[in-house]
């Protein structure tokens, strides 16, 4: 079973870091050709863009005429495009760090799993009585929800970005689907797909095509994580919109990554738990507060 696991999340992976570096070093290679041979004049398409098309073409003409102008420009636009490297190489690994202590616990719990639920039973059981059983069915069906929840939302995303890559005539649209639905579990994940895919069909001359796929992925696969996922936390773990709004954004604040799952997870369990608690506390006052029948009055005053 963990090596399902493993090859259901680190094969797609695996081949988003492969083309990612691949990329990284067309990257490289184009910008050592373009500081060795200057900038070349602005592609046809881009003065065809709505509303900048021409300021960008006349900025961009103006680099080219100008080296000195062009370098100065390169060098300050190296700096924040270094941090924002460095951060991301920062975030991917403590995410791969993430994923390989998930996958290692997993083995363990396949494992020890039946002896585990046996053991905090028992817990339960000495901890809160003759209710433990109740409390632990709410425990898991939230948790399952949850994860129904985020499976759900990720499918979404990576149908919809397929269809776009398909539609937009984009090569291996199945391929870049499954590594979307992959990227839907790193916040703001989707984008970094999309993006460069609608950055590519700009840089081959399908401008209306480009700028199909980024309204696409901008109004459609990345705006439907918006509400599907707290919508389908609801639904499967009774937890409000709101509270699993709340739920994602703190469980990335303070845990990162894997906050994600983390954070809807101990809010839906808390607040099912508390509901539990709210209705046993309520059927105790009803039960406290009902009057004694007159048989069992009858009954207490024989005695």
């Amino acid at each position: 079973m963990t090596i399902l696991v493993v090859i259901a999340v680190v094969a797609p992976l695996a081949v988003l870091v492969t083309a990612l570096a691949d990329d990284i070093t067309k990257l490289a290679g184009g910008i050592t050709r373009v500081l060795e041979q200057g900038p070349s004049a602005p592609p046809n398409w881009v003065r065809g863009l709505p509303i900048v098309g021409e300021s960008v073409a006349v900025y961009w003409e103006n680099l080219t005429d100008d080296a000195p102008a062009f370098i100065i420009e390169l060098k300050r636009l190296t700096g924040p495009v270094t941090d924002i490297a460095v951060a991301g190489g920062a975030a991917f690994g403590t995410g791969l760090l993430e994923l390989g202590l998930s996958i290692f616990i997993t083995f363990f719990l396949f494992l020890h799993g039946r002896r585990m639920i046996s053991f905090m039973r028992q817990i339960s059981e000495r901890v809160a009585g003759p209710r433990a059983k109740r409390l632990l069915t709410i425990i898991g069906m939230t948790v399952k929800g949850v994860v129904y929840g985020m499976i759900g939302t990720a499918l979404a995303q990576g149908l919809l970005a397929g269809i776009g890559f398909w539609i937009a005539g984009v090569p291996q649209s199945l391929l870049l689907g499954c590594l979307t639905f992959a990227l839907s579990f790193v916040p703001a994940g989707p984008p970094f797909l999309w993006g460069p895919v609608a950055l590519w069909l700009l840089l081959q001359g399908s401008v209306g095509w480009g700028i199909f796929i980024a309204l696409w992925g901008l109004l459609l696969v990345s705006s439907i994580d918006n509400f599907l996922r707290p919508y389908l936390l609801n639904q499967n773990s009774n937890l409000p919109v709101l509270l699993g709004l709340f739920g994602l954004i703190g469980g990335v604040l303070a845990f990162g990554l894997i906050g994600l799952f983390l954070g809807p997870a101990l809010l839906a369990v808390a607040y099912n738990l508390f509901l539990e608690w709210a209705a046993a506390q309520t059927k105790d006052r009803i039960q406290s507060a009902s009057p004694i029948p007159a048989s069992d009055q009858h009954l207490e005053s024989s005695r």
